[in-house]
């Protein structure tokens, strides 16, 4: 019985470890992709390209995705590994890596709304929401050494 028991906690062990693996690569991606979004907008946003609402929407409905799945991406067993980049602030400070979110989900669904027709209205809106990437990066983000 014993020998089946420890069987059992090493089965589980394994499978909340390989969890924790698919949501580190969840967010890794999706951060990912976020990313790969700013390098379209940020350009727009400072003058570089020019202005595409198609893209703009595309992007913030992007970031509406993002903040939707974040607060399920981050459970406890998914502190460390993966060459994960989450600080531990981000579990110390639940309460407020939730309000982070939510304030990205805010401005992100204000941008997405404003649906801006020109550069201007563009600028106005992606510049709220780029603020809250960097907030939270600033916060619950570990930059990797290089």
């Amino acid at each position: 019985m014993n020998k089946h028991f420890s069987l059992a906690v090493a089965c589980v062990l394994v499978f909340a470890g390989a969890a924790a693996a698919d949501e580190i690569e969840d967010r890794q991606a999706l951060m990912k992709r976020n990313g790969d979004t700013m390098k379209i907008l940020a350009p727009m946003a400072k003058g570089e390209a020019p202005y595409d609402q198609a893209a703009a929407m595309e992007g913030f409905q992007q970031f509406v995705d993002t903040a939707d799945r974040l607060p399920d991406l981050f459970p406890e067993s998914s502190q460390t590994g993966g060459d994960t980049e989450a600080s531990p602030k981000i579990w110390e400070d639940q309460a407020g890596f939730e309000t982070q979110i939510d304030a990205f989900r805010e401005d992100s669904e204000a941008a997405l709304a404003a649906a801006p027709a020109d550069l201007a209205s563009f600028q106005a809106a992606f510049g709220a929401v780029a603020e809250n990437c960097g907030d939270c990066h600033e916060t619950y983000r570990v930059e990797k050494e290089n």
